[in-house]
């Protein structure tokens, strides 16, 4: 799939790890890992919202397309 997840370069800039992330989002650690390893078919626009809010950042800083 030419969709990359970025949430690694993300919360490396931010100095956030997963499990912080996680709570913050209202997930669980283990479905945050299968967004991260680009294994998730979808995500809601809630979640993306949350993460963005938790990292200050944009859509497009973590979902990038590559041909």
């Amino acid at each position: 799939m030419p969709i990359y997840i970025n949430l690694d370069v993300m919360l490396a800039k931010k100095g956030m790890k997963s499990n912080e992330l996680a709570e913050k989002v209202g997930i669980t650690t283990a479905n945050l890992s299968i967004l991260k390893t680009g294994k998730a078919k979808a995500v809601r626009f809630s979640t993306l919202e949350a993460i963005c809010e938790a990292l200050e950042c944009q859509p497009g800083d973590i979902l990038e397309y590559k041909k």
